[in-house]
């Protein structure tokens, strides 16, 4: 991966709008509708899906690594296929990003819930 790359997907976001932006283009690829995307402040948590489709994600995320940041939109996107946590979502999970563990471990240690 050359470091122009790395930087595209490990930088911090620009701003609330690049990240909807990038919740758009996530939805499109995993072939889902998110209805609303609202970016706010969260004290508890990184984002939450309704059963909607309306998007929430914590306006913490707009600092964060862009893989992170992608992370938790796939993470909530995959929720509207797959409710729980089970086999099912963990499969979408591998399928869209083999490396989720890792950045779910990495976000785990960033303070919210």
């Amino acid at each position: 991966m050359s470091e122009n790359s790395r930087s595209a997907t490990t930088g911090a976001w620009h701003d609330a709008e690049e990240l909807r932006c990038a919740v758009r283009q996530w939805a499109a690829r995993i072939g889902v509708r998110v209805a609303r995307i609202q970016v706010r402040e969260l004290r508890t948590k990184w984002a939450s899906m309704s059963t909607a489709g309306n998007l929430t994600l914590s306006r913490a995320l707009v600092t964060m690594p862009r893989d992170i940041g992608e992370y938790v939109i796939v993470h909530e996107l995959v929720h509207l296929i797959a409710p729980n946590h089970g086999k099912i979502f963990k499969s979408f999970m591998l399928a869209y990003l083999p490396d989720w563990k890792e950045r779910e471990g990495r976000i785990n240690g960033q303070g919210l819930v």
